[in-house]
């Protein structure tokens, strides 16, 4: 069966000024969804007629580098750099429909872990995974459109399925880059609604693990794909307070996931009423500094009121028999996390992984010279390879043929795998190995000697990859706070932008003075900080007292 697929027109929605305020991008959305604006055409099985572009400017349909290619400086060419470690790491690569990305095994893996970690606390919360169908019925968008404002979800419209024209156009959500947004709220309350009758039903605590498509007409593997990977949670709630307590129980786990598994520094906080989900009370995000000092939004969770369950009548039945309206949430984290990690660990050598979320913690490279000595070589390293996997490590002995010892040592650097155990004739005669760690480059990361008997050898390769965890987070997190500028006036802001760096300053403007900021500088509100300095606070832009500071970047 061949499905059609049809997009609206593109240009009016996804012009660049226009995607970050709501107040702007707003009104073309609605008029599109009320006028139904003549689609552009676009079949299920061929490339799009107007195909998006990749931001490093090369085909997005050929692979950028090979393994053995010299990784670009990140000095030199940040972009470049971050895609040739992608390539080189065999992390993903361009699928053949221009804008998607195909994430190769050791790129999943990374998703793996994230998605490990968080399902268990996902549960631990309260929560329990389910799954919504990716298509959703065309007025669903319309009647979110007449209730919700500024909500303007991109999408594709299907309207012919097995050869025949649909009674009702099928939409597949696809959403604005400008902000990492819920897209399955209409099919979300359309189920709440037949699910939720009286206050014994609540608290609704769901979790979703999904594709998602959306329509970027520049792409970046990880970061901005026609389909990405996520979860999504909804929540439907008795009160409001349950509701603020539930966003900002979830932005909790995240932050503590990106301290604790992926070792990125984030900075939690609310944000403005611009850069806010539309359709949310409040957003609540955790934004991480890369290593070219550009922010990104790692994660958000929104505060979503009532909106949405007045928009499509999700009610319940309180204690005193009157109907009321559910309070909601949403929060979700997607595979762009792994862009973030790449960006924030990686070195000119490739990739740098945290132990917690590698897919390798440890890889053996046994060295051998002469044939009779390749049997004891590789038996000593099937035996450090068993204690270590028997102590719960994960561990890879690389026993190929393939390459050379020295190419083996770059090809599992570029991997970023924590740690790397050498194994030769003399470590067999003399019962031990070498140890070099990925986060410390050259011999001084490189240690002799270790004793392969079982209970020190586990104990010393537990102890390094403890240290490499807290470490890879204090450099990180070095490196954003020494990029973080105060500022007490607007020509202060302006520099520090232009230098590259976050500014941080007292901020109590208008939204138009926020629009300013982004026009002139390029700049917006990541968020306001949670934690806040304490004291008198002046405005650096009006002069007016301030409750709090803002943080303002540039971003991807």
């Amino acid at each position: 069966m061949i499905v059609s697929l049809r997009l609206p027109s593109l240009s009016s929605l996804l012009a660049p000024s226009k995607l970050r305020s709501p107040q702007i991008h707003r009104q073309s959305c609605y008029q599109h969804l009320r006028r139904r604006v003549p689609h552009a055409g676009l079949s299920a099985h061929s490339s799009a007629s107007s195909p998006p572009e990749t931001e490093d400017g090369v085909d997005s349909n050929k692979t950028r580098a090979n393994p053995d290619q010299v990784i670009t400086p990140r000095s030199q060419d940040f972009n470049g750099w971050y895609l040739d470690v992608i390539a080189n790491a065999e992390l993903a690569d361009y699928g053949p429909v221009r804008g998607t990305m195909v994430i190769r095994p050791y790129g999943y893996a990374i998703w793996e872990a994230i998605q490990d970690y968080l399902n268990v606390k996902f549960k631990e919360t309260g929560h329990s995974n389910i799954y919504f169908p990716q298509f959703i019925p065309y007025s669903f968008l319309e009647k979110e459109a007449s209730h919700v404002e500024g909500f303007s979800p991109e999408l594709a419209v299907v309207t012919i399925g097995g050869g025949k024209e649909l009674e009702e156009k099928l939409v597949v959500h696809i959403f604005f880059f400008a902000n990492v947004r819920p897209t399955s709220e209409t099919i979300v309350n359309h189920m709440f609604t037949q699910w939720i009758h009286s206050y014994r039903d609540l608290p609704l605590l769901v979790n979703q693990w999904a594709n998602v498509t959306r329509w970027e007409m520049r792409t970046k593997l990880f970061l901005r794909t026609l389909e990405f990977l996520w979860q999504e949670g909804h929540t439907a709630h008795t009160t409001p307070e349950e509701a603020e307590k539930e966003a900002l129980q979830m932005i909790d786990v995240y932050t503590k996931f990106a301290y604790e598994q992926a070792a990125i520094p984030v900075i939690a906080g609310k944000k403005s009423n611009i850069e806010r989900f539309a359709g949310a009370l409040k957003t609540y995000t955790i934004g991480a500094m890369m290593g070219d000092r550009k922010a990104l939004q790692a994660g958000t969770s929104h505060n979503l009121g009532q909106n949405f369950s007045l928009a499509f009548a999700t009610q319940f039945t309180d204690e005193n028999g009157q109907r009321q309206h559910v309070w909601q949430t949403s929060w979700a984290i997607s595979t762009r996390f792994v862009g973030g990690i790449i960006m924030t660990h990686g070195d000119d050598a490739g990739l740098m992984l945290p132990p917690k979320i590698a897919p390798i913690q440890v890889v053996i490279v046994p060295i051998w010279k002469k044939e009779e000595e390749r049997v004891g070589v590789l038996n000593a390293a099937l035996s450090v390879k068993e204690v270590l996997w028997t102590a719960g490590i994960k561990v890879k002995l690389d026993d190929s043929d393939q390459r050379t010892p020295g190419r083996k040592f770059n090809f599992w650097e570029v991997k970023g795998v924590p740690l790397r155990i050498e194994i030769g004739p003399r470590d067999v005669s003399s019962g031990s190995v070498v140890i070099s760690r990925r986060d410390i480059p050259g011999k001084q990361g490189k240690v002799f000697g270790i004793s392969m008997e079982p209970s020190i050898l586990e104990a010393y390769v537990k102890d390094k990859l403890d240290e490499i965890q807290p470490s890879l987070l204090a450099r990180a997190t070095s490196f954003r706070d020494s990029n973080i500028e105060d500022v007490s006036s607007y020509d202060e802001l302006k520099a520090a932008i232009s230098s590259g760096k976050w500014a941080r300053g007292p901020w109590s403007a208008s939204d138009a003075d926020e629009l300013r900021v982004k026009e002139v500088t390029g700049a917006t509100i990541r968020c306001f900080p949670f934690e806040q300095p304490q004291g008198l606070k002046v405005c650096f832009m009006t002069g007016n007292p301030a409750e709090e500071v803002a943080i303002f970047a540039k971003s991807y």
